[in-house]
């Protein structure tokens, strides 16, 4: 096999991209465990339904993940991401996350009614949206794209 330089921009895309899983995965399910307490199913589910519940949010915050980075590489990326345009990206992704996840609480807790905040949850005065989601999507997301983005060089480097 025979080895070569290549621009960083051609290997540290998918590094970035994977430790950005790692995290969001790892940082999502965390934070979906610690915020039980903010809803009604922490009084009311069984030690089953909360796992479910508490799985089935993970997953869905993971595919919310995958797709708001998805979309906001082909809308801002850069063929050299992410050496560059990575702060772009990075922000567009964070804004699609959060503004999801307005829309997705608004539509399961007032229209669907399929989950419900305890009274302890602070939540937005003119949607009512939780806290605690929306700071999920602007902190997880945020600090994994950083981790992730730690990795990127600049220069050339031999595989």
């Amino acid at each position: 096999m025979t080895k070569f330089a290549q621009p960083a921009y051609l290997t540290d895309w998918l590094t970035t991209i994977r430790r950005y899983l790692v995290a969001s995965a790892l940082g999502h399910l965390g934070w979906e465990i610690a915020q039980l307490p903010l809803y009604t199913l922490w009084q009311s589910g069984t030690a089953g339904e909360i796992t479910v519940a508490v799985l089935h949010c993970a997953l869905g915050d993971m595919l919310i993940a995958i797709g708001t980075l998805v979309v906001a590489l082909v809308m801002v990326g850069a063929p050299g991401w992410p050496v560059q345009r990575f702060a772009a990206v990075g922000a567009v992704a964070v804004i699609l996350g959060v503004s999801y996840t307005v829309y997705s609480e608004y539509v399961n807790t007032v229209i669907r009614q399929n989950w419900s905040y305890a009274l302890i949850m602070p939540t937005l005065p003119w949607l009512g949206t939780g806290f605690s989601p929306l700071g999920q999507w602007l902190i997880v997301p945020t600090l994994a794209l950083a981790w992730g983005g730690r990795t990127v060089q600049s220069g050339p480097r031999s595989q």
